[in-house]
């Protein structure tokens, strides 16, 4: 967490407070709406929230107490800071004060360009001064060949002698020109990862022009997160939507088997939340499972993931004598003797378990279904499961 806000309605004190972390927690983040919503609050695009109090370890964000704010603008901010180290956030917040900032849409765009300025908080080693001046200078890296050219005595002496540098309660500031610029232009969230995430898409308005603002979503996220960055982004319902698919960490074989482009969102990201639970062998083992029982959409692919446990899989073997000797020497399921290695039939056994179990052999291995149903009725979609296609309180 990096900060907590207590937020009112300006309109309506009566209401009482509520106090947020930031970031919120995706797993959260529906009660945080829900939350809010007795004290009039949470618009997904107002900024509705009045800033009572802002608590935590970084000071330079009372400056944006007594302001209003958005939601998601603040939730926003928060994860910027939240990937910052201990430098950046003295840059950050010691250029916050030097220009003085009170909104949050300020504060966003300053964590896009703050690294461009430099603080000094001890002036006592020249050296170490002068030679982070140089990275700063230089976007924040240089090569070490670079790096032992540099003389920091004589970098941080002329800084100090040639700039103006203005103190401020974070260390003095050396501007070096930065320009504040609008990432952020109060509606569109610039595109930035924040957490770990199966899928990055694009959205926008079909209707809007090809160089208009996209919003960016991360996969899985909260339903309501998905609802409101379409509000953001000026699209009334899914039908008006246009996804562009840009990064994917899913198994290549989910990739190879969906037409993403004719999926629906809300199925996609149910798919990613079902897999992102899933460990590296438990994914591996969902790729082989859908070269096995080829499914055709999304919904589909999440009922396989939710249902791993009923599929027997050995990484890497190819051939029946490969998965005979796994079963017998590996799996646990016999005591092995090594004296009597030479009368082990590996194929045998391995030819016989694949009649048995129906299994098959791929790229990711050896791997069969064992469950009651067949596969197409396990990847039948639960009805209590589906999704319609309009965004609650939206027509």
């Amino acid at each position: 967490m990096q900060f907590q806000a207590v937020l009112c309605n300006r309109q309506h004190p009566e209401y009482g407070v509520a106090t947020i972390p930031f970031p919120v927690p995706g797993e959260e983040y529906d009660n945080v709406i829900r939350l809010l919503e007795p004290l009039g609050l949470g618009d997904e695009v107002k900024q509705d929230c009045h800033i009572e109090e802002i608590r935590g370890d970084i000071p330079a964000l009372k400056q944006i107490e007594r302001t209003n704010a958005n939601l998601d603008e603040l939730d926003y901010l928060a994860k910027r800071l939240d990937s910052f180290d201990p430098y950046e956030l003295t840059q950050f917040q010691g250029m916050a004060s030097r220009l003085d900032l009170h909104g949050v849409d300020e504060l966003i765009n300053l964590t896009f360009c703050c690294q461009e300025v430099t603080v000094i908080t001890d002036f006592n080693d020249l050296d170490s001064l002068g030679r982070k001046h140089y990275l700063t200078m230089n976007g924040g890296g240089a090569s070490a060949a670079a790096l032992e050219n540099v003389d920091g005595k004589d970098i941080a002496t002329e800084l100090i002698l040639s700039e103006i540098g203005r103190v401020t309660p974070y260390g003095v500031v050396y501007d070096n020109d930065m320009k504040l610029s609008q990432a952020y232009d109060g509606r569109h969230f610039p595109e930035y990862r924040y957490a770990d995430s199966l899928m990055e898409v694009e959205l926008r308005s079909r209707f809007a022009p090809a160089d208009s603002p996209a919003a960016y979503l991360f996969l899985p996220i909260p339903q309501a997160q998905i609802e409101r960055n379409m509000i953001r982004a000026g699209i009334s319902n899914y039908g008006d939507m246009c996804l562009r698919f840009m990064e994917s960490e899913l198994p290549e074989e989910i990739d190879a088997a969906l037409d993403m482009e004719n999926e629906s969102l809300t199925d996609i990201n149910e798919m990613c939340r079902a897999i992102k639970s899933l460990t590296a062998v438990e994914r591996s083992m969902l790729g082989g499972a859908v070269l096995l029982a080829q499914p055709e959409t999304a919904s589909q692919v999440r009922q396989l993931a939710e249902n791993l446990d009923q599929f027997d899989y050995v990484y890497g073997v190819q051939t029946p004598g490969e998965y005979g000797e796994y079963m017998i020497k590996e799996s646990g399921n016999f005591e092995y003797d090594e004296n009597l290695g030479e009368y082990y039939d590996f194929e045998k056994y391995g030819l016989q378990r694949m009649e048995q179990e129906g299994g098959v052999f791929n790229q990711r291995g050896y791997i069969a279904y064992l469950g009651t149903l067949s596969l197409d009725e396990l990847m039948m979609d639960d009805p209590a499961q589906e999704h319609g296609m309009e965004m609650g309180g939206m027509e």
